[in-house]
């Protein structure tokens, strides 16, 4: 994994969107102060990979927000496999201030994809093939694509490289438990665990299938499976019988189902002459029709009367004045003199308030002479407090003074004594000045309640002079519009006889509609007689095709001669029932011959059928099935039977199969559980353990051994006895020495070179990891001059290896100048800021 471009918004301390491109930086340093944000960045690297960063506790994101933050987004474009990719994730605060990952995916770029065309694009942004859409989804695809899961991942590419010192200088039994952590040994325990639990899940299986086997021997037996196959044959031989009889029973059933129908249609016919009878009210239709005509014709003669009399009516309404405008001219009048009253009110009250106003002004005049003769008063107060006190420190220094010598105060010859006065002029002149200082200050407030009041007075006379002048506009206005106006005493009488009219119109309106309900009533009454009547002749056409076709052709049958139904005289409905009722009598009692001939055909068809179906009924009897009381249903009855025997024969044969299968399963699950226990018992061995790490330790110092070679020119090699670690060095006759002799540079470059052992050997576990960057989060600010020299040259040559991407955290002036790629990040009040140098 080689990452090409970072981009971050609202990422920790990265509250605006920040660009980091990595493409062209093959050896590069995050620099900058403490606190600035070097590491965050790599925190971002592994964030948007895994969803989880080494310096934060588990799983958590709250950490991905700024402090003030609703959302962050971080998104890293990086080769892997000779692919390039993009992945990203977006982690959101909701209104109760629970953070989660909102958004998450991972695509596949276009060959020609150019990380450069990205400036100033959003982190979200879509950009190729998607591989994943969800956090659960791109947590799975990261490992495809990397090769590495996140515990490997710090292992291999982001490389805490204090750690790899303290493993190297560690004691042997905390050595082996690192070793087991890195390299993930415990899983041989796991595997003990899980062959234990296949074990004793085997022996719990064993058992359960020895109690199947049980039941099936008892349900299999040679007993049941005989008497299971002489039901089959009984059942069969039933069907063969059954087969044999049917085209003849089939033919009787025939016969009488024939005999019966006939009997049936006799009968029917018989009941629908039966049902052969007038209505009662059939002649009383006819007078009630005539009576709705006339009722009909009157009440259109009563409308057309209504009609013309509510013309009539509105003409005149619509002759008078109208109301509306005749009610606007009366309110008019009585707002003009509403608005006259208002004005001399208005008049008298601008009288009181220009009084009240001069009243106000004497007043101020009076407060502002009394508040300046009290100001006077108080510097009249202070100058005599001043010459209090002066006369108060001649008092006090007097006793002090001598003829001939200096002064205390002015340091000048003192030719002659001042008279003697007493001490406390100040404090009288003090208590003056403070009973002054209260008079004024009130005599203040009073003046400027009196200048409150008079500045009141005059908005109010201001206002009710607006207000006056107002209504001398609107009294104006209103009689310039209401000059030609008529007397109230004639507007009333206009708005009288327009009342009066609508009145009238109102009444002839309300008779109008009560002739058209009656006339809407009486054509409903017309209307509902007429389809009573149609309704009546209805029936009747009913009742007279339910008979006239079914006579003809059983009097033919009978040889007897056709009869149709008498003729229909359409306008008397009543003689019409009285003729087909007279005609159903007489071919009823032609029908009555007939029924009886037929009912003796059916019985004889019956009886014949009966005889077969006895013979058979005993058939059943002695196969003990059920015989279904439907001729039709007799070959279904013996199917089933035959199906249901077949399968209790076959029930039988099938456990017999299954005891076969479950002896084998059996054999199986004993090799099965005999494999786990001794696996088990194997990997409980002491000894285990210590073998597999002796080996682990063997591979890692080899590796080790190798890079650190080739790190120190040659220098050094390592080795470890015992389970401490020694390095053989060169430059000194091939002595060997414990590694806590190195230097400080020296130690960097062993446990540089444990550490990518480390690396290779995790990457070999797993085959599809992408090893083609490393990130040291190391600060190396302990380090001396020549020991930071050798830190230095040391990640020089691996870069030169040109086999991966070399990244440094680094706030060491010195060592970052030697990197030809700088990122100085910078943090201001509002967010971190990086700069590329180099």
């Amino acid at each position: 994994m080689r990452p090409l471009r970072l981009d971050l918004r609202g990422f920790a301390i990265f509250r605006e969107h920040t660009v980091i491109d990595l493409t062209d930086a093959d050896f590069f340093a995050l620099v900058g102060p403490t606190g600035s944000g070097k590491s965050t960045i790599l925190d971002a690297i592994c964030f948007s990979l895994y969803g989880q960063v080494p310096r934060w506790s588990g799983k958590t994101v709250v950490n991905a927000l700024a402090p003030s933050g609703i959302e962050a987004a971080v998104r890293m474009i990086f080769e892997s496999g000779g692919r390039r990719y993009a992945v990203t994730r977006v982690v959101r605060r909701d209104g109760k201030g629970r953070v989660a990952t909102k958004q998450a995916g991972l695509q596949l770029l276009p060959p020609t994809f150019n990380v450069a065309v990205l400036d100033g694009d959003e982190p979200v942004e879509e950009l190729g093939e998607t591989l994943a859409g969800t956090p659960v989804e791109l947590d799975a695809a990261v490992v495809d694509v990397v090769g590495l899961p996140y515990d490997q991942f710090i292992k291999c590419v982001l490389l805490p490289q204090g750690e790899f010192a303290a493993f190297l200088h560690a004691k042997p039994a905390e050595r082996q438990e690192i070793l087991v952590k890195l390299l993930g040994l415990e899983v041989y325990e796991q595997i003990r665990e899980k062959a234990a639990e296949r074990d004793k899940a085997a022996t719990h299986q064993l058992g359960a299938t020895e109690r199947l086997l049980a039941d099936l021997a008892a349900e299999s037996d040679d007993g049941l499976l005989a008497a299971a196959q002489e039901r089959v044959e009984a059942v069969e031989a039933l069907a063969a019988r059954v087969v044999a009889e049917a085209p003849a029973l089939a033919a009787l059933d025939a016969q009488r189902r024939a005999a019966v129908e006939a009997l049936a249609a006799v009968d029917s016919r018989l009941a629908a002459l039966g049902r052969i009878a007038a209505p009662a009210d059939a002649g009383a239709l006819a007078t009630a029709g005539q009576q709705a005509k006339a009722r009909l014709t009157s009440t259109a003669d009563e409308l057309t009367a209504a009609e013309e009399h509510e013309e009539k009516a509105r003409a005149r309404l619509e002759a008078t004045v109208d109301p509306a405008d005749v009610q606007r001219t009366l309110d008019g009048l009585a707002q003009l003199a509403a608005l006259r009253s208002r004005q001399g009110d208005g008049a008298a009250a601008l009288s009181q308030a220009d009084k009240a106003h001069a009243a106000a002004v004497k007043v101020v005049e009076r407060a502002a002479k009394l508040a300046k003769a009290k100001a006077d008063e108080v510097l009249h107060a202070q100058h005599a407090l001043e010459e209090a006190r002066n006369t108060d420190r001649v008092a006090v220094l007097r006793p002090l003074l001598e003829v001939g010598h200096a002064c205390p105060v002015c340091e000048q010859s003192v030719a002659t004594l001042p008279a003697r006065r007493e001490v406390g002029a100040t404090v009288a002149a003090q208590e003056h000045l403070k009973r002054v200082r209260v008079e004024a200050e009130q005599a203040e407030r009073e003046r400027q309640t009196a200048d409150d009041a008079a500045r009141e007075t005059d908005r109010r006379l201001a206002s009710i002079r607006a207000r006056v002048e107002q209504l001398e506009q609107e009294v104006a206005r209103l009689a310039e519009v209401l000059a030609d106006a008529p007397e109230e005493a004639e507007l009333q009488a206009q708005l009288t006889a327009h009342a009066q009219a609508k009145e009238a119109l109102d009444r002839a309106g309300v008779a109008r509609r009560r002739a058209m309900e009656q006339q809407r009533a009486a054509l409903a009454e017309v209307q509902r007689v007429e389809e009573r009547l149609r309704a009546a002749w209805r029936i009747f056409d009913t009742a007279r095709d339910s008979v006239a076709s079914v006579v003809p052709g059983l009097a033919v049958a009978s040889g007897s001669p056709v009869v149709a139904p008498p003729p229909v005289d359409r306008d008397d409905l009543q003689a019409a029932w009285a003729g087909l009722a007279g005609w159903a009598k007489q071919a009823g009692e032609r029908l009555t011959t007939l029924r009886t001939e037929a009912d003796q055909a059916a019985r004889q068809a019956t009886a014949s059928e009966e005889v077969v179906l006895d013979r058979i009924r005993d058939w059943f009897d002695e196969a003990e099935v059920a015989m279904p009381r439907e001729i039709a249903g007799l070959d279904r009855a013996v199917t089933v039977a035959v199906e249901r025997a077949a399968a209790a024969r076959d029930k039988i044969l099938d456990a017999r199969k299954r005891a076969d299968d479950l002896r084998a399963q059996r054999k199986q699950i004993e090799a099965d559980r005999a494999v786990a226990a001794t696996l088990a018992q194997h990997l409980k061995a002491n000894n285990f353990e210590a073998w597999l790490l002796e080996e682990a330790l063997d591979a890692l110092v080899a590796g080790a051994s190798e890079i650190l070679r080739e790190l120190s020119a040659g220098q050094y090699d390592l080795m470890h006895r015992n389970r401490e670690f020694y390095v053989v060095d060169h430059h000194d006759a091939g002595l060997t020495r414990p590694v806590r002799t190195l230097s400080g540079g020296e130690t960097f470059q062993a446990s540089l070179a444990l550490a990518l052992s480390l690396a290779d050997q995790l990457a070999g576990m797993a085959h599809a990891a992408s090893l083609e960057s490393i990130l040291l989060d190391e600060g190396f600010g302990t380090l001396d001059a020549s020991t930071l020299d050798v830190v230095a040259a040391t990640l020089e040559n691996l870069a030169a290896r040109g086999d991966r991407m070399v990244g440094v955290v680094t706030h060491v002036a010195a060592l970052a100048e030697r990197i030809p790629v700088r990122f100085e990040v910078r943090k201001d009040a509002r967010t971190a800021r990086v700069d590329r140098i180099g």
